[in-house]
């Protein structure tokens, strides 16, 4: 009987962008459990960030925190430029960075928020991309993506843009890299953390199947089997609670 193995995640250089919480924290220390040493990336908070990196070394690896912008191009380009001094390599980026925005209307969305979350969302994910594959050879790449890419959610319209930019991004990518460099993307629906107000988890709650919504960790796990696979590069693995079917 043929036996499937992992692909060993152990030793690995991880660099994972907007970690310090939410989902990039659940990524981060996700790698951490399967041996990998991890860079978390932050934005603003560095006390958030440090605790990220000390569950991830509660688990035996190397971790450290580095600060960046991801829409800057001279703090993304320092960020990887830290890493690669402080690791020697980058075997994985995980693209998580991103800002949701306020306006949920078309016409209340100003240039500047337009501007502003596309800059991190879409627009920083190429960056980081681009400064990492500067010294990548050979490795994988998963951005996260969201439901909201697919079908347009429920946010607004300029998160949504992102988002489906950001899924054709990674099948751009995917062609343009492989075999060397794989890459996917894992879209989410709805994710318990703390930018959803109880309120409004409990209405996400009842639009999906499953009666529930998605725990951080569970995104890390969809992130972890696109790692462990040396087959699987251009796809875009759903995380949704079945409310998209396609």
């Amino acid at each position: 009987m043929l036996m499937v193995i992992p692909v060993e995640l152990v030793g690995k250089i991880a660099l994972v962008t907007g970690a310090g919480r939410g989902i990039g924290r659940a990524i981060a220390v996700a790698l951490a459990k399967k041996g990998a040493n991890v860079a978390v990336n932050y934005a603003h908070s560095e006390k958030k960030a440090l605790e990220t990196v000390e569950l991830c070394r509660s688990y035996g690896v190397d971790a450290i925190a580095v600060k960046a912008d991801v829409s800057n191009r001279e703090e993304a380009k320092g960020m990887v430029e830290e890493v690669i001094n402080h690791f020697g390599r980058i075997d994985i980026l995980v693209n998580n960075a991103g800002i949701l925005g306020n306006a949920l209307k078309p016409m209340d969305v100003t240039d500047e928020e337009w501007d502003a979350v596309l800059g991190v969302n879409l627009k920083g994910a190429f960056i980081v991309t681009q400064e990492v594959l500067r010294y990548m050879k050979r490795g994988k790449i998963v951005n996260i993506a969201s439901i909201a890419g697919k079908d347009g959610g429920t946010v607004g319209p300029h998160y949504a843009a992102s988002k489906g930019g950001l899924i054709a991004l990674t099948f751009n990518l995917a062609r343009h890299l492989a075999p060397n460099i794989l890459v996917n993307a894992v879209a989410p629906g709805p994710v318990d953390t703390e930018l959803i107000n109880p309120e409004i988890k409990e209405r996400l709650r009842s639009l999906s199947l499953t009666e529930k919504i998605a725990k951080p960790e569970e995104i890390a796990h969809a992130v972890i089997f696109l790692l462990e696979n040396d087959h699987i590069t251009g796809e875009v693995v759903d995380v949704n609670g079945g409310r998209l079917m396609d």
